[in-house]
């Protein structure tokens, strides 16, 4: 088995950022999921073991790694950082090296991107990003295959992101210019996503006639979507920032009035969702919502991602 394994790892693909997939890999993620949602237990990763660390703490990436290596018949280790600290108790590379010697496969939930980088950088093995301040690739696939489920399509869709240009913002919009679908962001000034990221996206979705744009009023931006998304306003590591975020974002709630704009649109969530702020109770249990589809679609994402990243894919 050992030397199976070695033989996988030598083609291996650490997913950092969705654009680590090349498009026509990331096509066969999306029917992947699709598929494996539908049959979700397989071998295709027995002998296989996945290193989860978190700085950061977790429901879904917890439960959708854990369950998606399950299914597919490998293992699962959680690494808290209590246990670890790394940087701080052992050297980033050092803990790389080790865990490359012990396990097949590692998806790291961070603060620092760096920190990120700099454990793929040392490690041989596979490394996914379950979440960085830069960036959150996992949740965007699971956002494309939910948009592909409900909606059959994804070329010339029109999605509006309202909220912070977050980590998550990042990658959705990345991920939405590699297939086709357009994004509105609608946010408070100050609050836009990266300017070096918008301009990425739209040079990537111009061949895709898939167009990116920043608005700060969110009653022309959700006029017409075929989806509106939204995030808390306050991320983890923000919470001194919260009353004036609060306010900063108070017109900028995703209610039935705001969506009323957009009558085909579906609404999508991250989660966890600060119900009576950035989304009320009548939308997010209204039949319009697939937030617990698109949750549920994580570890069905992940599967393929991994597969992916393993070179089994």
């Amino acid at each position: 088995m050992t030397a199976d394994l070695t033989a996988h790892t030598a083609h291996y693909h650490s997913i950092l950022s969705v654009t680590d997939i090349p498009a026509a890999a990331l096509q066969r993620i999306l029917e992947t999921s699709l598929a494996l949602k539908q049959a979700p237990e397989s071998d295709s990763l027995r002998g296989h073991t996945l290193a989860i660390i978190f700085e950061k703490p977790s429901l879904r990436t917890r439960v959708s790694f854990e369950l998606a290596m399950c299914e597919l018949g490998g293992r699962a280790l959680v690494l808290r950082p209590d246990e670890i600290q790394m940087g701080k108790r052992e050297a980033t590379k050092d803990v790389a090296a080790y865990l490359s010697r012990n396990v097949t496969i590692a998806c790291l939930r961070v603060y620092r991107h760096a920190l990120l980088e700099e454990f793929a950088r040392c490690a041989t093995i596979p490394v996914i990003n379950a979440l960085s301040d830069r960036e959150h690739p996992c949740q965007a696939l699971a956002d494309i295959v939910t948009l592909l489920e409900h909606k059959k399509r994804l070329q010339g869709l029109r999605l509006t992101y309202i909220g912070d240009g977050n980590n998550v913002c990042h990658s959705l919009m990345l991920a939405a210019a590699m297939t086709g679908v357009s994004v509105t962001v609608a946010c408070p000034a100050g609050y836009e996503p990266d300017a070096a990221v918008l301009e990425q996206a739209n040079r990537i979705g111009a061949g895709r006639q898939a167009a990116f744009a920043v608005e700060h009023d969110p009653v022309s931006a959700v006029a017409g979507a075929d989806a509106v998304y939204t995030d808390v306003w306050t991320s983890m590591g923000q919470e001194k920032e919260t009353e004036q975020r609060r306010h900063d974002f108070r017109q900028y709630q995703l209610n039935s009035t705001l969506l009323a704009g957009a009558p085909d649109a579906i609404v999508l969530h991250c989660l966890p969702a600060h119900r009576g702020e950035e989304i009320t109770d009548e939308v997010i249990d209204s039949p319009r919502s697939v937030v617990f589809d698109q949750a549920e679609n994580r570890r069905h994402a992940q599967k393929a991602a991994m597969l992916f990243a393993l070179g089994l894919l």
